[in-house]
């Protein structure tokens, strides 16, 4: 399954709806800019390895290039173009002034001493400053990155062009020139719509189970405040395990167990489940946190849950979107679900460039501001247009989109 091939396809699917000029589709169909470089890295042991960077600069109608930089051994050039198209989308689905991007290293960080890492950060920058900048392109966190190497990545750029630039990424320590709130900007955005969506069925939170498959920053915060507003977490899966009990976790114990065992599968009290069990559970939320293509034509009809909250970036293919919603399954969208890291990530660069600085309770209220009336336009697009929630997300965003583009042509 091509995650750019099903990205297309999401896009032909929407523009059917709003009948979008056939110009605009190919200018969308195609990133405006494809970067590759090798990046070279003195090892430990004193031996040279060349790791494959990439930066896919995807639209930039509607401001500059927003988008994260994953360090993964999957990491694949076919791989960033759909998560810079998605990019793309989701400032256009939040509304905020930044087009998409997205960069990748095909590495396995976890085989890297702190020192090598450190280099491989300052090598990335180095293989691609001519073409990012704090207004032009601006990377961020994303799978297997961090504050710290965000850092190690400002520093190195503020040495090439001899002066701070802070806000050449963002995601960065509040230390040096981080958001306060960026760290659960992502987890936060999904909640917060959830929430509005569990209150407008007329549910009440004690009584839902959920099921979250990823155990990093973005599922480990979203299970923390699932928990936290009494929803019951009954099954959890990080890379190496997957765990379950009914009677739900206490999540501040597991994620205690986490930071020292490095996983939770040897989680005191829980059941080891399967992969196919843990997409049969009858649950009522289903959190997908990891990677892409996770959700199938082969898995999607065991589906049970009332909702699937994407926080991972196209968990869901093209197949499983119309099994689930032909079975009423409400899919709230990656583009829309996880969109609060990068609003927030747009509030850091804002902060950064004006050298004022917001409290965490400013980053908050300006997180919904952007996130509730996101989830408003798409279900009414939905409603009107008798879709599903990810084609309404693309058609709000396409039609911003469009009047972008038909501008600066």
């Amino acid at each position: 399954m091509n995650a750019y091939d099903n990205a297309l396809r999401q896009l032909e699917k929407a523009a059917k709806f709003i009948k979008l000029d056939k110009e605009v589709i190919t200018k969308l169909s195609v990133p405006e800019n494809v970067a590759m470089a090798g990046l070279p890295v003195k090892m430990d042991d004193g031996s040279l390895q060349i790791f494959q960077g990439y930066r896919v600069q995807y639209n930039s109608a509607r401001g500059p290039y927003k988008g994260g930089i994953r360090f993964h051994p999957q990491v694949d050039l076919d791989e960033v173009k759909a998560l810079a198209f998605w990019m793309t989308i989701k400032c256009a689905v939040v509304d905020i002034p930044m087009g998409g991007g997205k960069g990748g290293v095909v590495v396995n960080p976890k085989t890297l001493s702190r020192a090598e890492l450190e280099k491989l950060a300052r090598a990335w920058i180095r293989g691609f400053r001519n073409i990012i900048g704090p207004d032009k392109d601006i990377p961020a966190p994303d799978v297997y990155t961090n504050p710290q190497i965000m850092a190690w990545m400002a520093d190195e750029y503020s040495q090439l062009v001899g002066k701070p630039s802070l806000g050449v990424v963002t995601g960065k320590p509040l230390e040096f020139g981080g958001s306060k709130g960026r760290e659960s900007a992502t987890a936060m955005g999904g909640f917060y719509i959830l929430q509005e969506a569990v209150k407008e069925q007329g549910l009440e939170p004690k009584k839902l189970k959920v099921a979250i498959q990823g155990f990093g920053n973005a599922g480990s915060i979203m299970a923390k405040l699932l928990y936290d507003a009494g929803y019951k977490v009954v099954a959890l899966a990080d890379s190496k395990g997957i765990i379950y009990n009914s009677r739900g976790f206490n999540v501040d114990k597991v994620i205690e167990h986490k930071q020292s065992k490095k996983s939770i599968k040897t989680f005191a009290g829980a059941k080891k489940i399967s992969i196919e069990e843990f997409f049969s559970l009858k649950a009522d939320v289903l959190v997908p946190a990891a990677l892409e293509n996770q959700i199938t034509k082969d898995n999607a009809v065991n589906i049970q849950t009332k909702f699937v909250v994407e926080l991972a970036n196209g968990p869901t293919t093209p197949e499983a979107d119309e099994i689930l919603y032909n079975n009423e399954v409400m899919v709230i969208p990656d583009v829309l679900a996880n969109a609060g890291g990068v609003t927030v990530s747009y509030f850091e660069w804002l902060q950064n460039t004006s050298h004022n600085y917001w409290s965490a309770e400013e980053v908050d209220n300006e997180l919904k501001e952007r996130m509730i009336p996101a989830w408003r336009a798409i279900a009414q697009a939905a409603e009107e247009h008798k879709t599903d929630l990810r084609t309404a997300a693309f058609v709000v965003a396409l039609d911003r989109l469009a009047k972008a583009i038909k501008i600066t042509n």
